[in-house]
């Protein structure tokens, strides 16, 4: 199998194993599947954790206004009492105004967060240096836990417009958002590996030849964007390590220097006729006019 190491920019995304036999339009098509797919593992427990804390998200109408605001427009959430955590609500104010402050008891709040843990743990970037490869089988390892958690705490569902349902529904708008510039659609993704674009209808191995345990770096870009930057000669990690070297052998020099010191000569306790001179007065003795 061909491992290649995707990444966007500089930074490490994730493993794939593919062939040198596969077409890279099929390969670029699931590159960008766990691409997105990790992503959105993001974003729900990003979200659940603000479940977590300030309880389901307020109808659009009602979001970032405060209560007299409320008040004054006469606005009622009528999802507010469909929508309650199992054991009961805990009021915890959301000061942005997005969420009803009506949480999850904190047995409950466990449940949704080692949930949360576990999914980051299987989508970190940390299993590239694990040596893992990813597959959307593990996305969905990910997702399917998060959907049963949030289904155990809040078994009357979620309201529809509460983007952890909207998620997990596939209606999610990203739209105005920072997370929309992250997302790469299949259409506009572009592989790059060696400063060369990997062109759709060939194969990866008119690329990289026929040896099945080739590795390879590859970067994914949206279309439009260019050439992504060369890879630095030497790594962040192996820059930092240069650099401790070269204290070290600075301070190592230093030391050197130290013990080559032989300004104790001068001491009075290095003078061999230091005891006769006593004797004989001769100790104390300037020279000079007084």
């Amino acid at each position: 199998m061909v491992q290649l190491h995707v990444k966007r920019g500089d930074e490490s995304q994730f493993l794939f194993n593919t062939t040198v036999e596969s077409p890279l339009e099929t390969v670029i098509q699931q590159i960008t599947a766990i691409y997105n797919g990790r992503l959105k593992v993001d974003r729900i427990c990003a979200e659940i954790s603000e479940l977590a804390d300030h309880g389901i998200t307020l109808p659009p109408n009602m979001q970032g206004l405060t209560e007299e605001q409320i008040v004054e427009l006469k606005l009622q959430d009528e999802w507010e009492d469909k929508c309650v955590p199992s054991g009961g609500p805990v009021l915890r104010k959301d000061e942005l105004g997005s969420r009803n402050g009506h949480s999850p008891n904190d047995k409950m709040k466990e449940v949704l967060m080692r949930t949360v843990e576990e999914a980051k743990a299987l989508i970190s970037k940390k299993q590239v240096q694990a040596n893992v490869c990813f597959t959307m089988e593990m996305v969905k390892e990910a997702l399917d836990p998060l959907r049963g958690a949030v289904m155990i705490v809040y078994p009357m569902g979620l309201p529809p417009h509460d983007p952890i349902r909207m998620e997990f529904e596939d209606r999610e708008d990203l739209s105005g958002t920072q997370a929309s510039l992250q997302v790469i659609t299949e259409d506009e993704c572009q592989l790059w590996w060696a400063a060369k674009e990997m062109q759709r209808g060939k194969k990866l191995q008119d690329y990289v030849g026929k040896n099945e345990k080739t590795k390879l770096v590859v970067k994914i870009q949206k279309k439009g964007q260019g050439q992504p930057a060369r890879e630095p000669l030497v790594t962040e990690e192996q820059q930092k390590q240069m650099m401790m070297h070269q204290y070290r052998r600075q301070e190592e020099l230093k030391k050197l220097e130290e013990a080559d010191d032989d300004s104790y000569l001068d001491s009075e306790w290095t003078d061999r006729q230091a005891l006769r001179k006593q004797f004989q007065g001769l100790t104390n003795i300037k020279w000079g006019p007084r």
